[in-house]
């Protein structure tokens, strides 16, 4: 069984509530994000690997292949 990974994810700011579609890179995590509306600096939240896991509509890809973690623990450094 073959699981398709999702790129695309709506990272949401906790701050102001300003959505935007992004693509998830596959090599690497993304650990700070700006948010456009507001320049709050979002951070994963305590236990998630990445913004993806703590902000978006779709965890990071790692996650998504890993069934049963939920965006926790540190997918992208091992």
């Amino acid at each position: 069984m073959t699981i398709q990974v999702i790129l695309e994810s709506e990272l949401t700011c906790p701050e102001c509530g300003f959505k935007k579609m992004e693509t998830m890179p596959t090599d690497a995590c993304k650990w700070f994000y700006e948010c456009e509306q507001c320049h709050a600096l979002l951070k994963p939240k305590p236990g998630d690997c990445c913004v993806y896991c703590s902000y978006g509509s779709i965890p990071c890809p790692p996650i998504q292949v890993s069934p049963g973690s939920k965006g926790k623990g540190n997918c992208c450094g091992g």
